[in-house]
């Protein structure tokens, strides 16, 4: 399937590794101008080299910058060309306990990943409307409704990035651009990876064995029963970043294995 993104420029944040990084390879392959994001130069650098490595004729770039300093952002959205598809995907959490959580933990959370989508869509989502086309999107968590007690103020921050993310599509009416929400399960990140790593040694068992453990005793609503890979949630992305996702809007797009649960 042509998803029609021949001539689109994209601005995934966030985009060195994980999910990010794998939905700024699907979009290249299908033929969009990527532009990947990192807190530093080197990992960037290093991303689009692997990336150009890959699809030598395709047009790759990327971009450096730390969305907990504001200086930075400003540099950002100054050096940007004109941006079709906007993908706030970077993300940052802390893992312990709600009672040993000092203010800066949440602040710093709240800052890098809610606010940086804010800062981007209120520079970018203008001029998307004022050519009649763009797509916004906002990755959040199947955390925005588990709310894992560990994980409190990275889930809270998750779910304020839906209220975002429908509040903004309601200023597109009418016109063809969308704004929209992706919401992956538990996905095999690099993270995730390390934990698997880290608990099989403690444990004395196999990654897989881990695996297993996680779902059966930890993520137990999940239908998939294993971690999603990230290609798998990019697949998503890609679909909604392009023109064929025409009549998707305002939507929160679950890819969450069905752990979430419930019917809409």
């Amino acid at each position: 399937m042509d998803l029609q993104l021949q001539g689109k420029t994209a601005l995934i944040t966030g985009s060195t590794a994980g999910i990010g990084f794998a939905t700024a390879r699907a979009l290249v392959r299908e033929g969009a101008a990527v532009l990947l994001n990192g807190r530093t130069a080197e990992k960037v650098q290093v991303a689009v080299e692997k990336l150009q490595k890959e699809f030598p004729k395709n047009s790759i770039s990327g971009v450096s910058a730390d969305f907990n300093n504001v200086e930075q952002i400003d540099q950002l959205l100054k050096k940007l060309p004109l941006i079709d598809i906007l993908v706030n995907n970077v993300g940052i959490y802390t893992s312990g306990s709600f009672f040993e959580a000092e203010d800066q933990e949440w602040q710093q959370q709240f800052e890098v990943n809610v606010m940086s989508g804010v800062r981007l869509s209120r520079s970018l989502l203008p001029k998307m409307l004022g050519k009649n086309w763009g797509r916004v999107l906002f990755i959040s968590s199947e955390c925005a409704s588990l709310v894992p007690t560990d994980l409190i103020p990275y889930s809270m921050t998750k779910a304020a990035i839906l209220s975002i993310s429908r509040g903004l599509a309601q200023l597109t009416k009418g016109t063809e651009v969308t704004v929209n929400a992706v919401i992956p399960g538990s996905t095999l990140s690099e993270g995730a990876e390390q934990f698997l790593e880290n608990a099989a040694k403690k444990e004395g068992k196999t990654k897989s064995e881990v695996e297993a453990d996680f779902f059966t005793k930890v993520r137990t609503s999940s239908l998939l029963q294993r971690f999603a890979k990230v290609d798998e949630v990019a697949h998503t992305i890609t679909y909604l970043a392009s023109p064929l996702s025409s009549a998707t809007n305002g939507a929160a797009i679950r890819v969450d294995g069905g752990s979430m649960g419930g019917i809409i």
